[in-house]
């Protein structure tokens, strides 16, 4: 089981797709290519797309596939509100590298986040995490101040989305393990900038039941904090920026 779990974490929940050192980048919009250094032996790379007069910037955290070949090109969902838009990859997904685990994982979101809080200021700087990028947005807008912090998608914990993957024979045995925990149902509680939380009602890859239930948690233990879980109806994993509903929630929360 361990060997089988260990395979499963490093195969199922990281889906980078690698990229030459000089691979060149081609989107429609103006941006910046940067290629940090970071703590733990981390080199990170980093799209920053630009517009005139932003209002600030959205740090955004994506999900666990592909690289900034796929994820530079929803910079124009975001940039159309009025936001500077910066977005990385993280260690073994494109041109990033280093060892990796949890720990030099949110070290490297707590580097970008630096960036941004230098370039803009907190109160100008909207965390934005995507499925498995919302554990670090979650994080990162716990340890520090952001303007707010929106999620898509987002799981309780790790161990709450294997649980829900697995066969029910195997978890009716023994739920294993994981050595990766992504503890958002822990980090959210440090959260004291509005939340808010977008989720599809047919996403089957995280289930509306795990986000629905990180964010009740969040609801109970900060109820001084504004908030929101906008539901999708008929959204999936992939597709919330199709439905109108999604970008008119949007459009309002980044007025």
């Amino acid at each position: 089981m361990g060997k089988l779990l260990q395979y499963f974490q490093e195969k199922v929940v990281f889906l980078p797709v690698l990229l030459p050192t000089d691979h060149t980048f081609d989107f429609e919009q103006d941006f910046e290519e940067y290629l940090w250094d970071t703590p733990f032996d981390g080199k990170i790379n980093v799209l920053h797309f630009k517009i005139k007069k932003p209002k600030g910037v959205i740090l955004y955290f994506h999900g666990n596939a592909d690289n900034l070949h796929r994820w530079g090109k929803i910079a124009n969902e975001y940039t159309q509100f009025e936001y500077d838009v910066l977005v990385m990859d993280y260690r073994g997904y494109g041109k990033s590298s280093g060892p990796r685990n949890e720990e030099f994982l949110y070290s490297d979101a707590q580097y970008f986040y630096n960036f941004a809080k230098e370039k803009y200021g907190e109160e100008n700087t909207v965390v934005y995490g995507r499925s498995l990028g919302g554990s670090f947005a979650v994080k990162v807008a716990g340890d520090n101040n952001p303007k707010a912090v929106l999620l898509e998608a987002t799981f309780y914990n790790l161990q709450d989305i294997v649980n829900r993957w697995l066969p029910k024979k195997v978890t009716d045995r023994v739920a294993p393990t994981m050595t990766y925990h992504f503890l958002s149902n822990e980090n959210i509680r440090n959260i004291s900038v509005p939340l808010y939380h977008f989720h599809g009602t047919k996403d089957t890859v995280v289930p509306l039941k795990s986000g629905k239930k990180l964010f009740d948690l969040f609801k109970k233990s900060r109820p001084e904090i504004t908030k929101k879980f906008i539901e999708i109806d008929g959204g999936t994993h992939d597709d919330l920026v199709n439905y109108p509903e999604f970008l008119k929630e949007l459009g309002e929360i980044l007025r």
